[in-house]
């Protein structure tokens, strides 16, 4: 009886409650390992998480390194700047600076082009999808990554110029420039997938379409061909430095020669200057080609007004003083207020259209900037404003006669980035709000076409 075998029914409850509770033995034993497992392997990251100091006291520190690197580069640079005969002192900080400024400024314009991304990137423009950008493309915290290093190699490179000059080193002081220059070619045709080689070949193709605009003109195009007539001056300093670097003129006086192969009176200082506006103006006339609108034809002309600008300025290292004071000079006057009123007017009333000032700065999550820019009239009369003023100074920049004042120039360029920072915001805005209305067109023609369709099937039923 105690020792028999007791056989109870497939369909007894009891049978069933013991294998469930032997099923959830096994998935409370497996559960129970996978805790186990799971708490294992939480616990390591915790220990390490916890000798990890913050991310607000990494950044903080990384700020306090990044100050001292720029004492350190400024205390080094006054130092070897003070150790030249005065009589030497401005030629030699001309030279410097004509090989670092290009950088300097190029640097300028890539932290700049950051905060338009943070701009947009926290307002409703999807600026992905106005200049055709994949997945992987640059969001503003790497645009500021590169922009810092960028910050720290140019400065770097300069100071080891002027202490490797200033100490008798004028050899390994030329090579500095040199190397740098190489390196940044280096990193922008480096054909291996490091150092975001989807975006840097994005950057050189449109660079190609820009200079054979040989197809169909994107707003991609366009967009960085106007920022290149910004950067013209910065083009004409490269091509000096080059100059210098190949005829090996570098950490010399041989080119301060107006005379010389690289002096003032090149002729390829005015034609590099043009030529980012020649771009431009192809490109508005392959847009006429592909569009038949007449509009492109005006912005065409608008580019062509930057070419007696720089052309007769040029005249005046081949000319009679007579003939230039006399004749030539109030010929390039007219042309400069020509040329910085009709591109105050293109900007004001196409490329912006302040008709239509709707989503800049209105950020996603309320925010005291937003609270004090969208909206706010005094941000329209400040952009008009400068933008005028900053149009006529422009002329400055590409007149050839007036560059004795290296730092003048410097700032009056300088000045032009903030400009086109500015102009880059209505830009692309107003092309946002085209693409908007577009679509917004589109989709009532599809719905009204829809609506008709259900009008004749219902007609028809009922016939």
């Amino acid at each position: 009886m105690f020792g028999g075998q007791v056989i109870a029914p497939s369909n007894s409850p009891h049978l069933r409650k013991s294998v469930g509770d032997q099923g959830n033995g096994a998935e409370e034993g497996f559960l129970h390992s996978m805790e186990s497992n799971d708490l294992k392997s939480t616990v390591t990251p915790i220990s390490t998480v916890a000798i990890m100091p913050s991310p607000v006291l990494l950044w903080r520190f990384k700020v306090l390194l990044f100050f001292l690197w720029g004492f350190i580069c400024c205390k080094i640079g006054w130092d070897s700047v003070m150790r030249m005969s005065v009589d030497l002192r401005d030629l030699f900080l001309y030279e410097a600076f004509l090989y670092y400024n290009p950088l300097l400024l190029v640097t300028m314009m890539v932290w700049l082009w950051g905060v338009n991304l943070w701009v947009f990137a926290q307002s409703t423009i999807n600026y992905a999808k106005i200049f055709d950008l994949d997945q992987n493309h640059l969001t503003h915290r790497e645009i500021w990554k590169v922009s810092t290093w960028m910050t720290i190699i140019v400065p770097t490179s300069m100071t080891a110029y002027l202490y490797l000059y200033s100490h008798g080193e004028v050899s390994l002081a030329a090579s500095q420039p040199v190397l740098l220059y190489l390196a940044v070619v280096m990193v922008l045709i480096f054909p291996f997938d490091i150092f975001h080689l989807s975006s840097r070949y994005y950057f050189l193709r449109t660079l190609w379409r820009i200079v054979f605009p040989l197809q169909a003109i994107t707003f991609s195009d366009f967009f960085l061909a106007d920022i290149l007539t910004s950067m013209s001056k910065v083009f004409s300093d490269l091509e000096r430095s080059a100059c210098r670097m190949v005829h090996r003129q570098v950490a010399t006086i041989a080119w301060f020669e107006a005379d010389s192969v690289c002096g003032s009176h090149s002729i390829a200082i005015p034609l590099v200057l043009v030529s980012p506006y020649i771009f431009r103006l192809f490109q508005c006339l392959r847009q006429y080609k592909d569009t038949r609108e007449k509009t492109s034809l005006f912005n065409a002309l608008k580019y062509s007004t930057a070419v007696p600008v720089i052309f007769l300025s040029a005249l005046k290292y081949h000319v009679f003083p007579d003939k230039w004071t006399n004749f030539y000079r109030p010929l390039w006057l007219l042309s400069s207020v020509l040329n910085s009123l009709y591109s105050f007017y293109w900007d004001v009333t196409r490329d912006w259209d302040l008709s239509c000032f709707t989503r800049i700065f209105k950020f996603n999550k309320t925010s005291l900037c937003s609270y004090l820019l969208y909206g706010r009239k005094w941000v329209y009369f400040w952009v008009i404003g400068s933008n005028l003023i900053l149009r006529c100074t422009w002329t400055y920049k590409l007149s050839a006669h007036l560059r004795h004042n290296y730092l003048t120039v410097f700032t009056i360029t300088a000045l032009e980035m903030i400009r086109r920072f500015q102009w880059v915001f209505f830009r692309v805005e107003n092309e946002w709000n085209k693409m908007s209305s577009k679509s917004n067109l589109q989709l009532s023609m599809n719905d009204s076409s829809t609506e008709e369709a259900k009008l004749l099937a219902s007609i028809d039923h009922n016939v």
